[in-house]
């Protein structure tokens, strides 16, 4: 069954549902602690290599400021000055996005592991388990890998949509919010071994849970220079929050066929 057909979904988990349930249980909060610090390490690496690296490549764009002994000049030195700040934000933003990717990418396996004790311990007996394998940790790392490619393609993609004024923020803003959705849900859909196309599916099925799922992560993204440590902070609650009702939706249907 490669679609998700539309149906009716059960009441969603609340947020503070799911906080209570992993402040509640140590060896899941230890585990969320853990990989915060590692995500932030591995983010902040490859921020600063990424950076780096835009920085030599385009240094020479922005060394020799017009001159500015006119009014002509002084307007010309303005839009200078703006478009210099102007590549200095946008450049760090891509470098946090595309660094927090690898990250990402990275640590797959890992929130994969939370993501499956969170269900386990939530559901109990209703939990369907397939193991821990190294084939299954190398699925884990090729579909976020996939996921990562699949978001620096949204971000070239925002990056046109972004100029359109207005509509194209808010559009911008969707967009990160589903993809937002898509890597939390990507670990429990992974684990019953779906494909990318099947958990797009899912998300426009249900999009009352993708909005839910994505809302806030997508806002946080947005903050420059404290989204890295925002985003990594909250990663691992909505890991077990996307984790608890992506099981609770799909329990719900099996139980409905």
């Amino acid at each position: 069954m490669n679609n998700v057909s539309r149906r009716p979904t059960p009441p969603a988990i609340p947020l503070s549902t799911s906080l209570s349930f992993l402040v509640g249980r140590p060896r899941l909060l230890g585990w969320s602690v853990l990989l915060f610090v590692l995500t932030i390490a591995l983010t902040w690496i490859g921020f600063l290599l990424t950076t780096g690296l835009i920085d030599n490549l385009t240094g020479s764009f922005f060394e020799t400021a017009p001159i500015h002994s006119s009014w002509w000049g002084w307007i010309k030195y303005s839009g200078w000055l703006t478009a210099r700040y102007l590549f200095v934000l946008i450049s760090r933003l891509i470098s946090f996005f595309l660094a927090f990717l690898v990250a990402y990418s990275l640590t797959t396996p890992l929130y994969g592991f939370l993501s499956a004790s969170a269900e386990k311990i939530y559901w109990g007996k209703d939990f369907e388990d397939d193991g821990l394998s190294l084939a299954g940790i190398l699925k884990d790392l090729l579909e976020g890998f996939k996921i990562a490619i699949f978001g620096v393609l949204i971000t070239v993609a925002a990056l046109f949509v972004g100029f359109v004024p207005i509509i194209g923020q808010i559009a911008v803003f969707l967009i990160y919010t589903y993809y937002s959705a898509l890597m939390f849900i990507d670990y429990p859909a992974s684990r019953r071994r779906w494909g990318l196309g099947r958990k797009l599916a899912w998300l426009r099925s249900h999009n009352e849970q993708t909005l839910r799922l994505g809302l806030v992560p997508a806002a946080i993204t947005m903050i420059p220079v404290l989204n890295m440590f925002l985003l990594a902070a909250i990663f691992p609650l909505f890991t077990v929050h996307a984790a608890l009702n992506f099981s609770a939706v799909e329990l719900y249907h099996r139980s409905d066929r």
